[in-house]
């Protein structure tokens, strides 16, 4: 099935116990449902997606909102893609979702964060027109380091590699 075959429609709190069920799953058996707590479902659905398989299921999101701190810049907190149904441009569709109801929003950047181990969101976020930064130490409490990925929403993606 190609990515045409999904349906891409404003996340909403039902959603959440389906996506934060399989998730874990997602990310190999790595815990990522803590970090996808309900609240997102929420009180950001404007700027949240997910996409849908003919049967229903989901198979993408994205989650993202507006700074509150800083309104010209957008967070992209949690971006999945089913692994079945990786490599198919769903992982772009859902940013250029999250770009589209951001830059709506008066955003002019997305801002997101990443493992430093995680050279595969490294780059597929590099294709996406991010820059990656150095590795920043306990970003996320100590010994979590992580890479913070910048990007203006003035160009457009460019594909994934």
């Amino acid at each position: 099935m190609a990515s045409d075959d999904v349906a891409w429609r404003h996340a909403v709190p039902e959603d959440h116990a389906g996506i934060a069920e399989v998730v874990d799953d997602w990310w190999g058996g790595r815990r990522m449902a803590d970090m996808l707590p309900r609240l997102f479902f929420d009180h950001f659905r404007d700027t949240s997606f997910v996409a849908s398989a003919p049967d229903g299921t989901a198979v993408a999101f994205v989650v993202s909102f507006v700074s509150p701190h800083d309104p010209a810049t957008g967070y992209v907190h949690f971006i999945g893609v089913h692994p079945g149904w990786r490599g198919r441009g769903l992982g772009q569709a859902a940013y250029e979702h999250a770009f589209a109801a951001l830059s709506q929003r008066g955003c002019h950047r997305v801002v997101a964060v990443t493992s430093p181990a995680n050279a595969g969101s490294q780059a597929f976020h590099r294709a996406l027109g991010f820059d990656v930064s150095e590795t920043v130490a306990d970003y996320d409490g100590p010994g979590e380091d992580r890479v913070v990925l910048t990007r203006g929403l003035d160009a457009p993606p460019s594909a994934p590699s």
